[in-house]
C-alpha cells in the first residue's frame, strides 16, 4: 500500500507540473498531459534511425554510398543511427533486411534494389507501416517516397560525345552493353543519341559484356578477333571497360580508346596507365546520391515532400587530362 501511495503522489506531482496553475488536476488530466508532452517530444526529434540495404559492401561504389549517407546523417544530428547491410545481390536477403528495418521502427529505409519487381512486397509493407522508403541507384516498381539515381542518359550522352569529338566524327565504334536494366538501357540510349549526330561514325558491334571485368575481357577479345579496325569502345560500366583494356593489352592492340561509365577507382587506375587504352569515364557520384537520399528522407519526416519524387544526380566526364583534379569515390 505504501508503494501504491508513493506512486500516486509522484503522478500527482507530474500532473501538477504539466497543468500549471489549474486547480487540483485529476489523474486522467495528468496522464493525458504527460502523453501529449511525450508525443510532442518525439515529433521534434525528427530523423533518428536509418536502415540501408546495398548490393555489396565489398564494392567501392556501395562503400561510397554508405559513407555519403553517414556524412549527411551527421550533418543533420549527431544522434542519428545508421545501420548499413549488404544484400549480396540476393533478393530474399534484401527482403528480410527491409522487413527487419520495418519491424525495428526504422524511420528511413534506403535501398539499392536487387530486383526492381521482386522487392515490391517488402517496400509496400514498409510504407504501410509508416516508414519512409527511398530507392537509390536502381529503380523499383513500387511506390516510394523518392527515387534518386545518376542521370544515366546524360552519362551515355557525354561519354559518346567525347568519342565522336575525339574521332573527328568518323570511325568504327564498339558498344560493350550490360545486363538489361533501366540504368544500362538509358546509358546506351544516350550514347546512341550522341553518336547519331556523327553520320560517319558506325557502330560495328553491340554486345552484352555482363558489366564485369571478366565479361569485358571475354567479349572484347572476341571482338578484336572479328574486327581488324576499331576506333573506340563505349563500355556501359567501368568494370567491363577495364576488362576490355586488358583484352587490348593481351592482343597488343592500341589503335582504339575506351570510355566507360562510373568514375570508379579501377577506372582511375586504368587511366593512369599510359600503356592502356582506357582514357575517360562518365563519373557518377554515389556519395552525393546517398547524401541526397538522407536529406530528402529527413525533409519528408518533417512534412516537406519533394516536388518531384524522381531526382537525377548529374554526372561529369573524367579524362586523362583532368584526372588530377578528380576526387573520386
Amino acid at each position: 500500500m505504501k508503494k501504491v501511495f508513493l506512486l500516486a503522489s509522484i503522478l500527482g506531482f507530474v500532473g501538477t507540473a504539466v497543468v500549471g496553475c489549474n486547480d487540483t488536476p485529476n489523474a486522467n488530466t495528468a496522464n493525458n498531459s504527460t502523453n501529449t508532452a511525450i508525443n510532442t517530444s518525439l515529433e521534434n526529434q525528427g530523423l533518428q534511425t536509418i536502415g540501408i540495404t546495398l548490393g555489396d559492401l565489398g564494392n567501392p561504389f556501395y562503400v561510397a554510398l554508405q559513407k555519403g549517407a553517414e556524412e549527411q546523417a551527421k550533418k543533420i544530428g549527431d544522434g542519428i543511427r545508421v545501420n548499413t547491410v549488404s544484400s549480396a545481390f540476393d533478393l530474399n536477403q534484401q527482403t528480410n533486411q527491409i522487413e527487419n528495418f520495418t519491424a525495428a521502427n526504422t524511420d528511413l529505409i534506403i535501398l539499392s534494389a536487387v530486383d526492381k519487381k521482386g522487392v515490391k512486397p517488402a517496400i509496400d509493407q514498409a510504407r504501410k507501416a509508416g516508414r519512409i522508403v527511398i530507392a537509390v541507384d536502381s529503380a523499383v516498381d513500387a511506390d516510394v517516397d523518392a527515387m534518386i539515381s545518376s542521370n544515366n542518359t546524360q552519362a551515355g550522352e557525354i561519354a559518346c560525345k567525347y568519342i565522336g569529338d575525339r574521332l573527328n566524327g568518323k570511325g568504327n565504334v564498339v558498344i560493350l552493353n550490360g545486363t538489361p536494366m533501366d540504368s544500362i538501357n538509358q546509358r546506351v540510349s544516350g550514347c546512341k543519341s550522341s553518336l547519331a549526330k556523327y553520320p560517319d561514325i558506325k557502330i560495328i558491334s553491340d554486345q552484352n559484356a555482363e558489366g564485369t571485368r571478366d565479361g569485358g575481357l571475354r567479349v572484347m577479345s572476341d571482338i578484336l578477333t572479328t574486327f581488324p579496325k576499331i576506333d573506340a569502345v563505349f563500355a556501359t560500366n567501368d568494370q567491363s571497360g577495364v576488362g576490355a583494356d586488358l583484352a587490348a593489352k593481351q592482343a597488343r592492340r592500341k589503335e582504339f580508346f575506351i570510355v566507360g561509365v562510373d568514375g570508379s577507382p579501377d577506372a582511375a587506375k586504368a587511366m593512369e596507365d599510359k600503356d592502356g587504352v582506357f582514357v575517360a569515364t562518365a563519373a557518377q557520384d554515389p556519395a552525393g546520391m546517398a547524401q541526397k537520399a538522407v536529406e530528402v528522407g529527413n525533409d519528408v519526416i518533417q512534412g516537406k515532400k519533394p516536388s518531384n519524387s524522381e531526382i537525377l544526380v548529374p554526372v561529369k566526364l573524367v579524362t586523362r587530362e583532368n584526372l588530377g583534379s578528380y576526387k573520386g569515390w
